[in-house]
């Protein structure tokens, strides 16, 4: 494992000065995002681009999300402390990090199987903190709801029913919702046992959400 050296630290300072300027107010994200050493989850040879707002190829067709994804999705999730919080798409395990950053309880659920064995060797080196699990994650982890927030990291052509049902009453769903080019980020929040109030918000591109309650293979 690589270590955590004073020059990567004054790159994710230097990250936090520009996902600030580019609007992400919450104090705790921004403290989660430059406490999570990002460069662990490159391959060495690529880890000169860890400290870039910018997406990047992990293989398996998904990427690392852009830190300015993960900071937004985080902000309009808005974690607490103790949160029980249920990912869906564990991928490189760096915005799963950025959770646990948060100090929240987390759950998270990968599709790809290669891609979860080696992000679960990743985060136990780490010791990372979080329950990892292999599976269709449209359909969420119900053995362990209800949560406090739901995460979802990949687009969906619609907000996942089973997903919604697997909400406390007062909890929250972040999902990106649209086509196969482009979603808009939404925030539900379950008001009652069969209520649900809905905010849309900015556009992003995401990797599809694959399943049965996403997009079919």
């Amino acid at each position: 494992m690589q270590t955590d050296t004073y020059r990567h630290r004054g790159q994710r300072r230097a990250l936090v000065a520009e996902l600030r300027r580019k609007g992400i107010e919450d104090a705790r994200v921004l403290a989660a995002i430059e406490q999570v050493p990002r460069h662990l989850f490159f391959e060495p040879a690529f880890r000169e681009h860890a400290y870039q707002d910018k997406a990047f190829p992990i293989g398996e067709g998904q990427t690392i999300s852009q830190p300015y994804t993960v900071a937004y999705q985080s902000q309009l999730l808005q974690v607490q402390p103790t949160d029980r919080v249920l990912e869906i798409g564990t991928g490189s395990g760096y915005q799963c990090s950025v959770l646990l950053a948060l100090q929240a309880q987390v759950y998270s659920i990968e599709y790809n199987r290669v891609l979860f064995e080696r992000t679960q060797r990743l985060l136990a080196r780490m010791q990372a903190p979080a329950h990892l699990f292999c599976g269709d994650g449209s359909l969420g982890l119900p053995d362990y709801a209800p949560y406090d927030k739901i995460l979802v990291t990949a687009g969906s052509p619609t907000l996942p029913r089973p997903l919604l049902r697997q909400l406390r009453v007062g909890g929250a769903l972040v999902i990106p919702v649209g086509d196969a080019n482009s979603q808009r980020m939404v925030r539900v929040v379950r008001e009652s046992e069969e209520s649900f109030a809905r905010e849309d918000f900015e556009v992003f591109r995401f990797v599809p959400l694959l399943g049965e309650a996403g997009w079919q293979k």
